[in-house]
């Protein structure tokens, strides 16, 4: 009796510094030197990939933002405010009126086939609108300008980026609404647009939100 309890409790007490030592280990060292690799090696990506603008965090380079007016007495669905160059649709994001913040609510796909009525006309109902928003005055779109990623959302959502083709069609409006010449925020897509990662990953591609800043500052030039 005294041998099976003199047992239990050394057994016990193995248990219970292992626990301290692995809990120590694996639960405060090894977090710690991670952290501290990352925020060495790799601070921009450890940190969310944050973009600043006038010194402020207003956004990370991976996640997507909305562009839209305040919601007006009755209205459920906010306007786009078309003097700032959107992104693609977007499932979960909150309304970002003042380009400074977002609220993220959730993420996902529609998962709805190609060939659903619903999502059918969805897509020519944001045609038609992409079409209307970016015709101004000696400029207007076709719906053949229209690419894939004006009217469809990305797997998540949210994804931050457009396609140049995407950003070239909006450049006349936007000029229109901020009262810049063409050519000038025609430069601004131009500078903002990244190619293919290592030259064959992926697709060209413009980022929102540095291209919404930079908006920003061109204005505030003017």
């Amino acid at each position: 009796m005294n041998n099976s309890v003199s047992n239990t409790a050394r057994l016990f007490g193995a248990g219970l510094r292992a626990l301290l030592v692995l809990t120590l280990v694996l639960g405060v060292f090894y977090p710690l030197a991670v952290t501290g690799v990352a925020q060495g090696l790799f601070n921009d990506k450890a940190n969310g990939s944050e973009i600043t603008s006038q010194g402020k965090v207003v956004g990370s380079s991976l996640i997507g933002q909305a562009y839209n007016l305040p919601l007006k007495e009755g209205q459920e669905t906010p306007e786009a405010d078309l003097k700032w160059f959107q992104g693609r649709p977007q499932n979960g994001l909150g309304t970002n009126s003042v380009n400074t913040q977002y609220s993220l609510i959730l993420s996902g796909a529609t998962n709805r086939s190609g060939d659903n009525e619903e999502l059918i006309q969805w897509v020519k109902d944001a045609k038609a609108a992409v079409v209307k928003d970016n015709s101004v005055s000696g400029y207007e779109v076709k719906p053949s300008q229209v690419p894939a990623d004006a009217v469809t959302s990305s797997g998540s959502g949210l994804d931050p980026d457009i396609s140049p083709q995407y950003a070239d069609i909006q450049v006349h409006r936007v000029a229109e609404k901020n009262g810049l010449p063409v050519a000038e925020v025609q430069e601004l897509v131009d500078d903002h647009t990244e190619g293919r990662t290592l030259g064959f990953m992926g697709e060209p591609r413009v980022n929102v939100l540095e291209l919404n800043i930079a908006l920003k500052e061109l204005v505030a030039k003017s």
